[in-house]
């Protein structure tokens, strides 16, 4: 098969990829939940009715209701990464006699990362009952704008404290409500969202670490044979000097799973460092995505909480340090106040 077929399909397996490995929570309507919704409407003219309502109802449950779906391809995608590293990679690195601490730090990465997984998705967020609410009420100030007192939620029917939310997925409020994360099954609140940053950190490196060490052997490989001082001969018969061009293919020709590795661990480490990065803003301006979405509809126009055009500021900033303090250690927690 031609190279640039073989390029071409590489490129769209990587572009495929991104749905998959994007944090899109926080909105109403996750971009995967979109994505599906539009492919729906397009066979909606062709597909029978009956048929249609049976995909609804799995695009229903898949979307709107928590499953394991996208934890089971979270490992999976995983297992298949270390697996082509390890089966591949890692053995020519020792080959080169790279540093074993420098191969062995992507599975002591992936150690933490496992067990901050677990801790994210087997950690109460932050669940608003009946019998709690009490305790939740006067832990932040009503805004009046984004948060005001007296609310109660339709569904739970629990009064709604300053920065709650109700999560149509879990259906229920959420103490300090951040955005529903499907690729660890579970909210995001106040009492997960230390073992969150750390899960979401470590996977952005074990990504970044796998995309460095790769390039690494290729670029090795690449040196070690002075490919780049040779020649090669095109169809027509005509010798040209090696060009970045034919390196990439040499390379995707002789190492295709290393090569389609890498480019879908360099994407990754791309879009991880971005929500990384959006996350620790968050952090560090004591905001969640929930009330960073829903202050875009505001414009400050004061420095007052709220103005009478309808301006926002946030109230919960306590600097740098108070934000960073409030994160790993919560201001309230149920089970400390049960004691």
């Amino acid at each position: 098969m031609d190279f640039l077929i073989l390029f071409l399909l590489y490129m769209l397996l990587v572009l495929l990829s991104i749905p998959f490995v994007c944090f899109y929570s926080g909105r109403k309507q996750s971009f995967p939940s979109r994505l599906a919704t539009s492919v729906t409407k397009v066979f909606s003219y062709v597909i029978p009715s009956r048929v249609q309502g049976a995909v609804q109802r799995v695009l229903r449950r898949l979307f709107h209701s928590r499953n394991c779906l996208f934890m089971v391809l979270h490992l999976v995608l995983e297992a298949l990464v270390y697996g082509e590293f390890s089966w591949e990679v890692f053995g020519y690195c020792q080959e080169l006699q790279f540093s074993t601490l420098f191969l062995l730090f992507p599975y002591f990465l992936l150690t933490v990362n496992v067990g901050f997984f677990i801790l994210c998705s087997r950690t109460n967020p932050g669940t608003i009952t009946k019998s709690n609410q009490a305790l939740f009420l006067h832990v932040y100030a009503y805004d009046g704008v984004m948060f005001e007192k007296g609310v109660e939620c339709s569904t739970c029917k629990v009064r709604k404290p300053a920065r709650s939310k109700h999560c149509g997925v879990c259906n229920s409020c959420v103490h300090r409500f951040d955005h529903h994360c499907v690729w660890v099954n579970n909210c995001i609140g106040a009492f997960n969202i230390r073992h969150f940053l750390v899960y979401l950190l470590t996977l952005t490196s074990m990504a970044a670490s796998i995309a460095v060490l790769t390039a690494t052997f290729l670029i090795q490989v690449v040196i070690l044979s002075n490919m780049m001082l040779g020649h090669y001969t095109d169809d027509q018969g005509q010798e040209h000097p090696v060009d970045a061009f034919f390196v990439i293919q040499h390379l995707f020709l002789t190492f295709p799973r290393v090569v389609f590795m890498l480019g879908f661990v360099t994407v990754l480490s791309i879009v991880l460092g971005s929500y990384l990065c959006f996350a620790l803003y968050l952090i560090l301006t004591n905001q969640t995505s929930n009330e960073w979405f829903k202050s875009t509809k505001y414009q400050c126009s004061c420095s007052e909480p709220y103005s009478r055009h309808g301006g926002y500021k946030n109230i919960y900033s306590r600097g740098v340090w108070g934000n960073i303090t409030e994160i790993v250690t919560p201001l309230m927690s149920p089970e400390k106040k049960k004691r």
